[in-house]
């Protein structure tokens, strides 16, 4: 079942690596950008195959585009779903790496 299909690759966007995920990273949590169409069962699923790691739970949100201005013009970031993946013990993922 944990064969890697694009479907996979096309779940999970990007790590996150900001001070917050790096602090979550101490609590053995990784932080993705995700498909805005996904759920957490094929979020669990892509992360179990593609890094080869026990999920033990993943928490997603959205967080809308802010209203921003740019030497006067003004422009709507996009809006992101992110995904708070929680691995079991002993596992872990080095997002600094890549796939």
């Amino acid at each position: 079942m944990n064969d890697v299909t694009e479907k996979h690759y096309n779940t999970i966007v990007q790590p996150v690596i900001t001070e917050k995920s790096t602090i979550a990273s101490e609590n053995n949590q990784v932080v993705f950008r995700i498909a805005p169409d996904a759920t957490k069962p094929e979020v669990k699923e892509a992360v179990e195959a593609l890094f080869k790691v026990k999920v033990k739970a993943v928490n997603t949100l959205n967080t809308k585009g802010k209203q921003k201005a740019f030497r006067g013009r003004k422009y709507t970031r996009s809006t992101v779903k992110k995904a708070i993946v929680t691995l079991e013990d002993g596992h872990s993922i080095d997002v600094s790496t890549g796939l």
